[in-house]
């Protein structure tokens, strides 16, 4: 299973592409699956890092980091940021909680049913310093976000209607 994960300030999100959906700072996973995370940065350096489940790694603007992990067991685990990057980053945490797989596939399926859309604008406000850090659901994600924030440094882009070109919004 493969998860994206985006560093902000102050705050983590996880985009869940093969379900469609995304989180800021909940990790829902399931037990027993080997997870492929993609980890970038929408800002500065960071650290991706969930110490019971195994090795941090950096999160980069413009790199795509890879890190492979799997809860063998149920149960609620700590992430947290573990680079210094700016005043908040010690509040920059996240909970993994590992579910059977029944629950992860039930969890997915109502997360689909509420909340907001992950698009390039919802995706500019949340990546703000002075956004709201608590956790969200997005119940639908604008189509290869995590890849348009990787080669642009942090923000996605959008068509223009005028010239059919890319550009940063």
């Amino acid at each position: 299973m493969t998860v994206q994960v985006i560093a902000l300030d102050w705050k983590w999100l996880f985009i869940y592409p093969e379900q469609g959906i995304a989180t800021v700072n909940r990790l829902v996973v399931p037990v027993g699956t080997p997870i492929n995370f993609r980890i970038t940065s929408g800002t500065v350096m960071n650290s991706f890092f969930v110490p019971q489940l195994g090795s941090q790694i950096y999160a980069m603007s413009g790199m795509d980091s890879k890190l492979h992990l799997q809860a063998d067991r149920p149960g609620r685990y700590r992430g947290l940021s573990a680079h210094y990057s700016g005043e908040h980053f010690a509040d920059m945490t996240f909970f993994v909680d590992a579910v059977p797989p029944a629950a992860f596939q039930r969890w997915a399926a109502s997360a689909r049913g509420q909340g907001p859309v992950l698009d390039g604008p919802t995706f500019l406000r949340l990546a703000e310093a002075d956004s709201l850090a608590q956790p969200v659901t997005f119940r639908a994600v604008m189509p290869r976000l995590y890849d348009r924030i990787v080669a642009n440094g942090g923000a996605p882009v959008r068509e223009t209607a005028k010239s059919g070109r890319e550009s940063k919004h």
